[in-house]
């Protein structure tokens, strides 16, 4: 268990950019996320933490120890790919001996070894079986035990749970969060799955054309994201544009085309000024349907209605744009072609962001 931290990170592939100037720092024991839509760099990143890729200029360090230019065997690192990467000739237990026969480790720490492997990933006696006789959170469990067995200090997971079926993914995020904490190690983990990061993460980082583009806790990426290509890519929001029209330490005013709403600033360093350009996050969460007027409301009409047992999902047309709202346990329900509801809404679950323009 050791802490990894990366320093101005910069690799190319021919004229794109994969990561510009990358900086962060994993804490040892740590389940670190790394979040991204596809092309954001978060491979590119873990690669070069692996050593399967060289960055062209930057520092990356397993505690004191610069690894920059350390080859990937020398690391002390496991990965575990999407594939798997198992070999179909190979019975369970070869697969999972190749790192210590390559260490040359002796046969009976081996066997010994490997029997432990199976046990933790909850596959003892599975060792004389074929590859293909295993199902695919079986084989997602083999590559786990291949990758445990060496004694890693650091744990790199490049979205090992897509190839899997939705119910396994959520059986298997309890297993991997369980094996990483129990063997006590520092683990990297990709994925562009917002809700396997949410729940599974100490920490994470959101990335975006190759650069960090927030660090947090599941929690405060969500309630206190920094920008609205942030708070679009976790979880579900509704952003609506507008213009400051006073604004203090904390808050805003906020002038919209469905009237004003009053929010919450996330970034303790950004202050707009008056008539300065914003937009607005909502989670559909947030937003509650009452008849009666009231402060930091609009009003729109229900267009569209999705009813999913223990809580209801509407599409409602405003002046702003379509708004995304989900009420949990109703107790009344509204009808598509409504004329006239009322969306209300806490100022602290507006977020005021910079609006995103960069190229």
């Amino acid at each position: 268990m050791e802490t990894i931290s990366a320093e101005s990170l910069v690799k190319s592939f021919g004229k794109i950019v994969a990561l510009d100037r990358v900086s962060l720092r994993i804490e040892a024991g740590e389940l670190f996320f790394l979040l991204g839509p596809s092309g954001c760099g978060k491979s590119t990143l873990l690669r070069c933490i692996a050593g399967l890729e060289m960055p062209e200029s930057g520092v990356i360090r397993f505690g004191e120890r610069d690894v920059t230019e350390v080859p990937p065997h020398r690391r002390e690192t496991a990965m575990v790919f999407q594939s798997y990467a198992l070999w179909p000739h190979l019975s369970v237990a070869h697969n999972i001996a190749f790192g210590l026969e390559e260490r040359r480790v002796p046969k009976p720490e081996i066997k010994r070894r490997v029997e432990a492997a199976l046990e933790l990933v909850q596959l003892a006696g599975f060792g004389p079986r074929g590859i293909e006789q295993m199902s695919g959170g079986q084989q997602q469990r083999v590559a786990l035990a291949r990758a445990l067995v060496v004694k890693p200090k650091c744990l790199l997971l490049d979205e090992p749970l897509s190839n899997l079926d939705a119910q396994l993914r959520i059986e298997m995020r309890t297993e991997i969060r369980r094996l990483v904490k129990s063997n006590g190690l520092t683990a990297i983990y990709v994925t562009h799955d917002q809700e396997e990061a949410l729940a599974m993460a100490d920490r994470m980082a959101i990335l975006s054309r190759g650069r960090i583009e927030q660090i947090g806790t599941p929690e405060a990426i969500y309630r206190t994201p920094r920008s609205a290509s942030v708070a679009s890519f976790i979880g579900e929001t509704n952003l609506i544009p507008g213009t400051v029209l006073e604004s203090a330490a904390q808050s805003a005013t906020i002038a919209t085309a469905a009237g004003p709403l009053v929010g919450r600033l996330t970034d303790p360093a950004w202050r707009p000024q008056a008539g300065a350009a914003v937009q607005l996050s909502i989670r559909p969460e947030a937003w509650h349907l009452h008849e009666e007027a009231g402060d930091n409301a609009i009003s729109g009409r229900i267009v569209e209605r999705s009813y999913l047992g223990q809580r209801i999902q509407y599409w409602i047309d405003t002046a702003a744009g379509r708004q995304q709202i989900v009420e949990m346990n109703p107790q009344q329900l509204h009808s598509p072609g409504e004329t006239s509801v009322r969306l209300h809404v806490r100022s602290d679950d507006v977020l005021v962001l910079e609006p995103d323009n960069r190229n």
